[in-house]
């Protein structure tokens, strides 16, 4: 039987490993790299407009974080599939990837067999989960209210950070990795002023007094993602 054609892009911010997993991939048959994209946005960008099969996509990554480029990949392009790829399997990370619509999610430490194996698998419209990520899912199926936890649920639509857009979450974190107004104006291709309107308004929806304030909330909401 004739190998599918899966077209792949790689996201992630590290250039090692991206070209690491794109060198890996490329002797795969049946599997293209179609673009590679080193932070969120540009892999949500490139996703839009060259429509791979699967997204390979990291977690922490800057400009845009990996989870919040999946929810806007899955809002736009729900046929495209998204494959998190992260060194962490802890509680936290595991709910949020679940949370964000993504279509499966394979540890770093997996040998490349399991990395095809699990883009096949979303491919043809299966979820794949690396095994210990199977079993947090499993443990974590039912949250305290007894809801069971539901794949594609936006946790960001819950709660104080329901009321945040999508402009305010990129911008918050934005400015939690250090960047100035003028430097995300810059990037969003919008006018300083607007970017100081955008926090201000953050900061009373989030009843935040100061702006080391903002740092500290998209870091506990995993809107900044610090490596472990």
């Amino acid at each position: 039987m004739t190998a599918p054609h899966i077209g792949v892009l790689v996201a992630d911010d590290h250039t090692i490993v991206r070209r690491g997993l794109i060198s890996l991939l490329s002797l795969v048959e049946g599997v293209e790299v179609v673009g590679e994209a080193a932070d969120g946005r540009t892999a949500v960008e490139l996703a839009l407009q060259l429509e791979p099969d699967v997204v390979l996509m990291d977690i922490s990554m800057p400009v845009m974080n990996g989870l919040e480029a999946t929810r806007r990949i899955k809002k736009e392009a729900p046929a495209i599939k998204v494959l998190v790829l992260s060194a962490h399997d802890n509680d936290e990370y595991v709910l949020q990837v679940v949370r964000s619509g993504a279509n499966g999610y394979i540890l770093k430490n997996g040998t490349a067999e399991d990395l095809y194996a699990a883009i096949k698998a979303v491919y043809t419209g299966h979820a794949f989960f690396s095994p210990s990520v199977s079993k947090i899912i499993l443990d974590m199926y039912l949250d305290t209210s007894g809801t069971p936890v539901k794949q594609g649920e936006d946790p960001s639509q819950t709660g104080t950070e329901g009321r945040l857009t999508s402009r305010e979450r990129e911008i918050l974190q934005l400015v939690a990795e250090g960047n100035t107004h003028q430097a995300i104006a810059n990037m969003l291709h919008i006018s300083a002023r607007t970017v100081d309107t955008h926090c201000n308004n953050l900061m009373k929806k989030l009843d935040i007094h100061e702006s080391a304030g903002l740092v500290t909330y998209a870091i506990k909401n995993g809107i900044v993602i610090l490596p472990r």
